[in-house]
């Protein structure tokens, strides 16, 4: 079976739920999530992808995020494993420079009032912004402590930006995208307009891929894959209507992101395709809270999102279509016995200390 995942924005929190709900897939088929032949990973999911692309078994993610330390582990840097960041890149320090005045970039702005139905209500306003005061030498670190090398050895880690300029999304690691380090490339991808300064690569500025799509599950239309699971944070079944005006918004939003989802599923499923979908519930909803950049909740989120994914696993139709699923590494689904001394070498990531 050849397999495609598909991990979508969301945020500090949005980040936390693809972790929890990745932990959950693996445990619930016997699937490791970084086999997949294709990887697309958009802003969280592009640095959620990456990190499972390099070799971090999800059952880690959690056990790190939760402040388990793993005496013998060191990343691919030579560095202690437990020495690495638990809040997922949610350290905001400001850009070292001169701050921008007016529009962050004017010509997408234009470029996107020049042809108004093909472009995203959120390409039509990033534009306007101004570009973000919060480097991204954070999320930088996080990545090179998993990948010191240009890119991961992986046949197909796609992560989306947006070009800053002509508002056009970028899946780096693609052939036809243009050459970045990693560390750039998901730094790019999670580069929220207004908040993240933009990231430079080559002669060009690239900001978060989600404005262009939270998903962008249409780039693995006619690829010849049997099967794509995508988790996307930013889009909901949930139907409950609060009074309260922002969650109205998030509402409005989510029901909006849902929409783009259903379609692009519709062009991957044209090919022949099985795709599976899944969303936050309204207990995970409810975790996230209103506020998605907050590292306070990340805990309490991951722990929902194991839950409520794994019960949308077992849902029927959905557990038939996972059946075929390959069987994973042991010590990549499951968290070994007994002491880190004694696991199986978790490379290239996380490896024992000689």
């Amino acid at each position: 079976m050849k397999v495609g995942l598909v991990l979508g924005a969301g945020g500090v929190l949005g980040g936390a739920w693809l972790t929890g709900g990745l932990h959950a897939l693996a445990h619930e088929t016997d699937w490791d999530p970084g086999s997949a032949d294709f990887i697309v990973g958009t802003s969280a999911g592009s640095m959620v992808g990456t990190l499972i692309a390099a070799g971090v078994p999800p059952w880690f993610m959690v056990a790190h995020s939760k402040g388990e330390s793993f005496d013998g582990l060191v990343g691919r840097d030579g560095r202690p494993a437990s020495e690495a960041d638990r809040a997922a890149g949610a350290v905001f320090r400001l850009h070292r420079g001169l701050p921008g005045i007016g529009p962050g970039s004017l010509r997408m702005a234009l470029t996107a009032l020049s042809n108004p139905l093909r472009h995203t209500p959120l390409q039509h306003m990033a534009g306007w912004l101004p570009a973000g005061l919060v480097s991204t030498d954070s999320l930088k670190e996080i990545v090179h402590r998993v990948a010191p090398d240009r890119w991961i050895e992986h046949p197909n880690l796609w992560t989306v930006a947006c070009d800053y300029g002509t508002g056009r999304r970028v899946p780096f690691g693609r052939a036809d995208a243009p050459i970045a380090h990693i560390a750039d490339a998901v730094a790019a991808s999670c580069a929220i307009p207004g908040f993240y300064r933009p990231v430079r690569i080559g002669s060009r500025r690239y900001v978060d891929g989600g404005i262009c799509s939270a998903s962008n599950l249409d780039l693995l239309a006619g690829r010849g894959l049997d099967l794509v699971i995508c988790l996307n944070p930013l889009s909901s079944r949930e139907s409950r209507l609060s009074p309260n005006p922002l969650d109205l918004a998030g509402k409005v939003s989510r029901d909006a992101n849902g929409r783009r989802l259903g379609h692009e599923a519709r062009k991957v499923r044209a090919y022949g395709t099985e795709v599976v979908l899944i969303q936050p519930q309204a207990d995970d909803l409810a975790a996230m809270g209103r506020n998605l950049m907050s590292p306070d909740r990340r805990d309490l989120v991951i722990r929902t999102a194991e839950r409520t994914v794994a019960e949308q696993l077992r849902a029927a139709g959905v557990r038939e279509r996972l059946e075929g699923l390959p069987e994973g590494e042991a010590h990549r689904v499951r968290r070994p016995a007994g002491p880190p001394s004694e696991w199986p070498a978790i490379t290239p990531v996380a490896r024992r200390a000689a």
